[in-house]
């Protein structure tokens, strides 16, 4: 765990939850700083996603604490959205919308959640589109870019709403090999301006150079977490092993 007096950004205590009978998420504990970057692994069903959707209420945690810059997650709709309004999230599909320009997909949140006018949201939207380097696409469609920049359009957009905190579900695995690398490049970008991140993905390159902590996850329980070098050149648990020598 990393020692420091500040209070967490994001805190889960003793955290639970249930698809029926299915025991998805057991037990789970985590605190993670302001400016901290964790990866999170672990096989298929491991219960990755579902822990980082949870961070933002999109899925529902039966028992424990979830507490986000101060704000306890609960059934408050107000306080669900205040947090979705801290917290930026880039799935697996880029969740675009089609009928829109990519500069109309960036400045829809700014306008209506955060009352942003729309000639700032534009300005905010053009500069966080240089930053992933497709400032050129701007008045183009979705359909029209590569995945490798849709995804990266997608973390413009987060951007654009100035979160707090940025969640990844496998931003890259459903991109073609050569489009990861370009999109794993804006991510440690990302890292380097100090943003908060969590990151669900198997690419352990990307874990090893800008992670803070690595936490391996199996069955729905954080079975192992350390910094990457430890993580990854003395694992001690056993089902840790074997993971890493299955993808490494």
């Amino acid at each position: 765990m990393t020692e420091t007096n500040e209070n967490p950004i994001i805190e889960i205590t003793a955290m639970h939850k249930w698809y029926g009978d299915f025991h998805v998420l057991n037990d789970i504990n985590l605190q993670v700083q302001q400016g901290e970057r964790i990866v999170i692994c672990g096989p298929s069903g491991s219960g990755k996603s579902t822990l980082i959707r949870c961070i933002n209420r999109l899925e529902e945690h039966q028992r424990g604490s979830i507490v986000v810059d101060g704000i306890e997650l609960t059934n408050d709709i107000k306080n669900i959205e205040q947090v979705r309004a801290e917290v930026g999230m880039v799935f697996q599909h880029f969740n675009l919308f089609p009928h829109l320009t990519i500069l109309d997909n960036l400045t829809l949140g700014p306008i209506w959640v955060r009352k942003t006018p729309k000639k700032e949201a534009e300005d905010i939207a053009m500069m966080f589109l240089e930053k992933v380097q497709i400032a050129d696409q701007a008045m183009k469609y979705p359909g029209q870019l590569s995945g490798g920049q849709q995804q990266r359009v997608a973390i413009a957009r987060s951007l654009c709403m100035k979160p707090n905190v940025m969640l990844f579900d496998e931003p890259t695995s459903a991109l073609d090999p050569e489009m990861v690398k370009e999109v794993l490049d804006v991510m440690i970008q990302l890292a380097e301006d100090g943003i908060t991140m969590l990151v669900v993905t198997h690419e352990m390159g990307f874990a090893k150079s800008v992670a803070h902590r690595v936490m391996f996850m199996d069955a729905g329980k954080v079975v192992e977490e350390n910094n990457p070098h430890d993580f990854f050149d003395n694992p001690q648990h056993e089902r840790t092993q074997l993971f890493l020598s299955q993808i490494l």
